[in-house]
């Protein structure tokens, strides 16, 4: 699908085609139209407060006061993104903890409140597994900074703060939306968004984290993939994603430099959200994926950074140019968003046979990707619509406190392309929502984080329906023994 020379490498292919559907099982709630889309009708007529499975069932679920916006897991443990301001003013503040050692009945057991997780979490919130470190930045409103909070999971449902000096008694220089860690554990790197603000803050010594590098790289900057080796990062932009040299940083170089090494960049999916390095036998590869736009997840090989090629994209069928229609159509009402993924995760690095993800309102999405050639689709879950939750019910839901603006206006510039390139009809884009330009509702539920992979299980959160724990069925999945759930920062 093309190789672009070194430097700024442009990828002008829209792929029109989608993934294969999952083939649902007996007694499965499967979508009634188009992979992906939940109808204005079905948003309406209550329907979709009963839900859509395919070949997953829900486990257990714990909906607390929402469930943020990223939120990560630990052992057997889950930890819930704060959302400011409600994650000031709750009963328990901060980001709370989920404890779901038994998957039906998990519970939430606690929370922290360390400034930087009373600030707002945003996408900041992270584990690395191999340290047990939790760490989030405090985000009040897409943007913030200062207060950093590093906590010991060792003991998941208990953590505890190690930094009560350094980014909570006092702030730290650097500004972020998002943040991540290295893979060794050793550095936490705070992004985004405008102006593209990129911090190193060295977290070797944890109960003492410093800032040991900071720059701008981008017109904007949002989340980031990093290589196993620490060496590269591949920081989302506005269209694409910039690869960066971070090894001086990695190395701890006295004077550390961090430069670019390639943008790439393409026309269909705005906001890109972040990447994830995996390895086929022994190649480099990326997954790619676009908060907005119907741009996908886009598969890249990269086992040559300055020749990269567009291998696919994945895409629903609500995702295709020919269903920017329908999508606007069926999202009216539902404010910002429409459907596209915002965070998945692997199974692991190194071959992966699974990739999972939040879909926004198309739910929780699976994907066989042991073959690239062959992705298919292999699974399902849209959680049941809360309908009319309010902000005092719901406080910790993005969501909800989206809903005054009732468009998914992140999805006019995909619609606009598909206008201009005489993609779809305009009779098709109204319904019986198309007035709600203005106080939207939970007709569908938005699903941001990653679902992690716990052996046939996947754990995550949505923003009304907060924690769950989801069951793959054996006839589509069977867990690899090394199996490393990974989302290419932690």
């Amino acid at each position: 699908m093309g190789v672009a020379a070194a430097g700024n490498h442009y990828f002008p292919y829209i792929s029109e085609t989608a993934v294969p559907r999952a083939a649902c099982g007996p007694g499965d709630l499967a979508e009634r139209g188009i992979q992906g889309d939940v109808s204005a009708e079905d948003r309406n007529s209550g329907r979709s407060r009963r839900g859509y499975n395919c070949n997953i069932t829900e486990l257990g679920n714990v909906r607390g006061t929402g469930g943020g916006i990223v939120s990560v897991t630990s052992d057997h443990c889950s930890y819930t993104s704060s959302f400011f301001p409600a994650s000031a003013v709750a009963a328990r503040r901060g980001v709370q903890i989920v404890d779901a050692a038994n998957p039906r009945r998990p519970k939430i057991v606690g929370s922290l409140d360390a400034p930087a997780m009373i600030g707002g979490t945003w996408e900041s919130l992270k584990v690395n597994h191999k340290r047990k470190l939790l760490a989030a930045t405090s985000v009040p409103f897409l943007w913030g900074g200062g207060f950093f909070a590093v906590y010991d999971v060792s003991d998941c449902a208990h953590p505890k703060l190690l930094n009560t000096g350094a980014g909570t008694a006092w702030p730290l220089p650097f500004t972020s939306h998002e943040g991540g860690f290295s893979p060794d554990g050793r550095t936490y790197w705070a992004s985004g968004v405008f102006p593209g603000h990129l911090t190193a803050i060295d977290v070797s010594h944890p109960q003492n984290p410093t800032v040991i590098w900071s720059g701008l790289h981008s017109f904007l900057g949002h989340g980031f993939g990093i290589s196993p080796d620490g060496n590269r990062m591949f920081l989302s932009n506005m269209a694409g994603i910039t690869v960066l040299d971070i090894s001086a940083v990695q190395r701890r170089a006295p004077y550390p430099q961090v430069s670019t090494i390639a943008a790439y960049l393409w026309p269909d999916g705005q906001l890109n959200q972040h990447s994830i390095q995996v390895s086929y036998h022994g190649r480099r590869h990326l997954f790619s994926l676009d908060e907005a736009g119907s741009g996908g997840v886009k598969v890249f090989d990269i086992e040559r950074l300055d020749a990269p090629k567009l291998l696919t994209s994945i895409k629903l069928e609500i995702n295709l140019p020919k269903n920017q229609d329908t999508l606007l159509r069926s999202s009216a009402g539902g404010s910002l968003f429409g459907s596209n993924p915002h965070y998945c995760a692997v199974d692991r690095p190194t071959d992966p046979t699974a990739l999972a993800c939040g879909w926004e309102s198309s739910g929780i999405r699976v994907f066989d990707v042991h073959d690239l050639g062959k992705i298919r689709e292999i699974g399902y879950y849209n959680p049941p619509a809360q309908k009319n939750a309010t902000i005092a019910q719901l406080p910790n839901s993005p969501h909800v406190a989206a809903s005054i603006i009732g468009m998914p206006v992140l999805e006019f510039l995909s619609l606009g392309m598909s206008i201009a390139n005489g993609k779809v009809s305009l009779p098709k884009m109204l319904g019986p929502r198309s007035g709600m330009l203005v106080g939207g509702d939970m007709a569908t539920d938005w699903c941001f984080s990653p679902p992690e992979f716990h052996g046939s299980q996947l754990w995550t959160t949505c923003a009304d329906g907060g924690f769950m724990a989801l069951q793959l069925s054996p006839s589509v999945y069977t867990p690899p023994a090394d199996q490393a759930s990974t989302h290419g920062s932690d």
